[in-house]
């Protein structure tokens, strides 16, 4: 058994858990909140679902915009161009050729993450190159991990709905007086 100190200051604790317990609104709008936050996620969903030609447009566009915008000085598009290209082994945004309309091709060439082989140095020699466009990749990974978003999306909305559910029964509980004081 506990000190009688020990009781002592454990006691304001319980009585804060026990108070905010018996008062069944803090409950309810946990409950609210909760479905709250799961509608919104509702809504994101079903916004991307509908958007989602207007999403993949959007990508090639500013893709496209980052390949004009290139320079080798490690801004965060230039950076972001050169991850894709090297993890995903494509050049471009829908082939190789889309460079040759960029400043960074008139001035230097190929950019090196555009390369087939580690260390080379294409220039302009567009057989040292990847051939495949970036945006057909990328789109291709998007689709094929949508399998798994959707499994995992769905099982967090079924424990939202859990704690939904259980946080309206307790709060009509203590409504209903059905929930004893101990």
């Amino acid at each position: 058994m506990a000190s009688p100190s020990r009781r002592l200051q454990t006691k304001p604790v319980i009585t804060c858990f026990k108070s905010v317990l018996l008062i069944y609104t803090f409950i309810f709008w946990y409950a609210m909140f909760l479905t709250l936050i799961f509608l919104v996620e509702l809504v994101a969903a079903i916004v991307g679902f509908v958007f989602r030609h207007e999403i993949k447009e959007s990508f090639k566009s500013n893709y496209e915009k980052a390949l004009k915008q290139y320079n080798a000085t490690g801004d965060y598009r230039s950076d972001a161009v050169d991850k894709i290209q090297n993890t995903l082994h494509c050049c471009g945004a829908t082939n190789f050729r889309d460079w040759e309309k960029t400043d960074y091709f008139i001035e230097k060439g190929f950019p090196k993450s555009c390369c087939k082989v580690e260390d080379c140095s294409p220039q302009r020699d567009a057989d040292k190159v990847n051939s495949e466009g970036c945006f057909i990749k990328v789109m291709t990974i998007i689709e094929s991990e949508m399998g798994v978003v959707a499994g995992i999306s769905f099982g967090v909305a079924c424990f939202q709905l859990i704690g939904i559910f259980l946080a309206y029964c307790l709060s009509r509980a203590i409504t209903n007086n059905q929930y004893e004081i101990v």
